[in-house]
């Protein structure tokens, strides 16, 4: 190329390269800069309008690979993890299509009650649901009995063998552990009833990088400050990607108005969700809060209801006539033009997942005739699973059968594209 046509594709590419930062998320609150700049929008098609193969600008050095990610979330109405449990979670894990990483979301792991919201937080049931979900996840692949927990607030590592829930958790070698685990726990968080927990192959700790692991969590139920309603969330990154996870449980009701106290809490979760900046991070400062992440994951019992008077709910649910019924979803409604403009929902093509009548029940509570005792609730998809942030593209999504609550579980299979950083020499990452 002679010189003068070099310098007119350079200008053109500049202004074209101006236009493509303007039009960068509105979400992205980070500063566009030398080491971050191809995270806007990109797109592969126009860059080659200006640039041959010899001017096309790439981060140096990295690769991108995608990974399998798995976000559950299921409210299980106060009750505790039983033995018999264990076929209903291996069925909504979906272990025929295993991840490399499961993210999954609980609500209500103890009942909401005053003493379990103002008094201090008991683990119990988190470890319970831990050593269940780590039997499930490793029964096919390795050691059934050695269950991998991690405590985010610290470095060390330790391993559960929970033989059964009664008994006391013997304490094992992380490195005797792997060798027969092939999913660990890197992260977990409880705040009240609101759980969520992380596990990743340990295949990908041994090959990838993952680091500046943090939890968060934001109390916004009574009085705007008790942990019955609110979120947990963990902020983590995968080589050159950060991650962040939030689950969460919503205000109630469905009365009219009662969208607007969910629509108050998740600004004040975007708000007041704060991940600590470690001395340890040096030049590479880990995101402070959602919105500077990579790719972000909001899942949980968002509580939000239909538009829809209650007879007529029911009727295009008997009819499984999805696509109407979701045109007077309010959660719908806020996606377009509301607290959650710009994020992503999967296609719905399930029932609503509440409110059923009670445990071992197929059947929605209240309806005409109602029975004694039962509450009146219009059904609704109030447990719900959300996506933002680019190289990000969801495979499946769909509901479980379990009637272990008066929730049905929803799960979501996403394909996610991770920045690869070569300089990192081979073997260096934390599972090592």
């Amino acid at each position: 190329m002679n010189n003068k046509n070099h310098k007119s594709r350079t200008r053109r590419f500049r202004q074209w390269f101006k236009r493509k930062r303007k039009r960068a998320d509105r979400f992205y609150l980070g500063e566009v800069t030398d080491s971050n700049w191809w995270h806007t929008d990109w797109d592969e098609d126009e860059g080659e309008e200006f640039l041959d193969d010899s001017f096309v600008i790439r981060p140096e050095n990295n690769d991108t690979c995608e990974l399998r990610v798995f976000v559950g979330t299921w409210n299980v109405a106060g009750r505790s993890p039983v033995g018999s449990l264990a076929v209903d979670v291996d069925e909504w894990l979906n272990l025929k299509e295993a991840a490399d990483i499961y993210v999954l979301g609980f609500q209500e792991i103890v009942p909401l009650k005053a003493r379990n919201v103002i008094g201090a937080e008991d683990e119990t049931e988190a470890t319970n649901w831990n050593i269940l979900i780590g039997k499930t996840l490793n029964n096919k692949y390795g050691c059934p009995w050695l269950t991998s927990i991690s405590d985010p607030t610290s470095s060390e590592n330790y391993q559960y063998a929970g033989v059964s829930n009664s008994e006391r958790p013997a304490i094992f070698d992380s490195q005797t552990a792997s060798l027969c685990c092939r999913y660990k726990l890197v992260a977990s968080k409880k705040m009240v009833g609101v759980f969520i927990t992380v596990w990743v192959k340990t295949e990908l700790l041994r090959r990838y990088c993952i680091s500046s692991v943090r939890v968060a969590s934001v109390a916004c139920g009574i009085m705007g400050c008790l942990g019955n309603k609110g979120s947990v969330s963990v902020s983590m990154t995968i080589e050159g990607t950060s991650f962040c996870f939030i689950a969460a449980h919503l205000a109630s009701g469905e009365k009219k108005g009662d969208e607007g106290r969910r629509n108050h809490q998740v600004a004040e979760i975007f708000r007041r969700t704060s991940f600590p900046q470690l001395p340890q991070d040096g030049s590479n400062p880990h995101p402070l809060t959602i919105l500077r992440h990579d790719q972000v994951f909001w899942f949980g019992d968002l509580n939000y209801r239909l538009y829809l008077e209650d007879n007529l709910a029911r009727e295009l649910i008997q009819r499984k006539d999805w696509r109407a019924l979701q045109e007077f979803d309010q959660l719908q409604w806020e996606l377009k033009n509301g607290v959650f403009q710009g994020w992503r929902e999967g296609n719905i093509e399930f029932a609503p997942t509440y409110k059923y009548s009670s445990s071992n029940c197929n059947r929605y509570s209240g309806g005409v005739p109602s029975r004694a005792g039962e509450k009146q609730r219009t059904p609704a998809w109030c447990d719900r699973i959300l996506w933002y942030g680019k190289g990000v593209r969801q495979l499946s999504y769909f509901r479980s059968e379990s009637k272990f609550s008066d929730h049905r579980p929803v799960s979501g299979l996403f394909s996610t594209r991770i920045e690869v950083l070569k300089s990192r020499n081979p073997g260096t990452g934390p599972g090592n």
